[in-house]
């Protein structure tokens, strides 16, 4: 598959400009379509100084007006910072929330990859990934999400690690995003495998092989690491060690990285707050 319809997500932060221009750096030889999204509801605050609070219909038409208003400048903004004539713009405003409506846009467009800004809580939960961004990854099944860190400059993508447990996400179907990431950016992939046990299984070891034979067509290696730590704290130091600049899972429910992305973990670990990082759909 070839990544050319791109959604990205926006509430108008800084995070979320910069998940854009992100995306633009990575397929800056690609032809893309970009459509910038912005999903506002009763709950949105208004931008700007309003004396009497505005209720109700009014308020939703005052919304609408500062959401495709807010769309316009940063479509401008994109187009000026970038100068890609490879890339369209098109922007969406619509109400509702992200976890709601992307699926449908997704749907409805035939989107090929989903980006956001990543505003995770620090302390929370979900200290490495906002809310928003899971309550998306659980929600949509077409399309690979990636999540950008805040924060972070733009750097070419020479070093992805894919980590996986080889117990399922395996499959040509499931991994054909992120062989399209790598076929444009040109980058190797690192198969990280996390071993609670000394030997794999059967489904393990047919897994691995399957994998191996998908990957036949870009630059790959396999490194197997044991679990000495906690999850978390093992992927941090292989994107340290290996110099990764792209993290890729396969989500899935109740799976090793719904656990751990759901993990409460300590503050001093850098996990995808340096990276982007790749979430792709299990697909059969």
């Amino acid at each position: 598959m070839e990544i050319r319809k791109i959604l990205v997500a926006t509430d108008f932060s800084d995070e979320a400009y910069n998940a854009l221009f992100n995306a633009t750096q990575i397929w800056a030889m690609q032809e893309c379509t970009f459509y910038i999204l912005n999903v506002y509801d009763e709950a949105t605050p208004l931008t700007g100084t309003h004396k009497v609070p505005l209720m109700g219909k009014k308020k939703l038409e005052k919304l609408q007006k500062e959401s495709v208003e807010g769309l316009t400048k940063i479509s401008h903004r994109i187009t000026l910072d970038t100068g890609n004539e490879n890339h369209t713009y098109h922007t969406i405003s619509k109400r509702g929330t992200l976890a709601t409506v992307i699926p449908k846009t997704v749907q409805n467009l035939a989107i090929d990859l989903v980006v956001m800004g990543n505003k995770g809580k620090t302390g929370a939960k979900e200290i490495f990934m906002g809310s928003n961004t899971l309550k998306v990854a659980g929600s949509i099944h077409q399309c690979p999400l990636l999540a950008i860190p805040k924060g972070i400059d733009y750097k070419p993508q020479n070093n992805i690690a894919f980590v996986t447990d080889y117990k399922k996400g395996c499959n040509a179907k499931t991994l054909a995003p992120l062989l399209s990431v790598a076929t444009t950016t040109k980058a190797p992939i690192n198969v990280m495998h996390i071993a609670s046990e000394e030997k794999l299984d059967a489904v393990q070891i047919s897994n691995q092989k399957l994998l191996e034979i998908c990957l036949k067509d870009v630059e790959h290696s396999f490194h197997q690491v044991l679990e000495f730590d906690d999850k978390a704290k093992v992927i941090d130091s292989f994107i340290e060690t290996h110099s990764i600049t792209m993290l890729a899972m396969v989500y899935m429910k109740r799976s090793f990285m719904e656990r751990l992305l759901r993990e409460p973990v300590i503050k001093d670990i850098s996990l995808y707050a340096k990276s982007p990082f790749l979430i792709l759909p299990m697909r059969e």
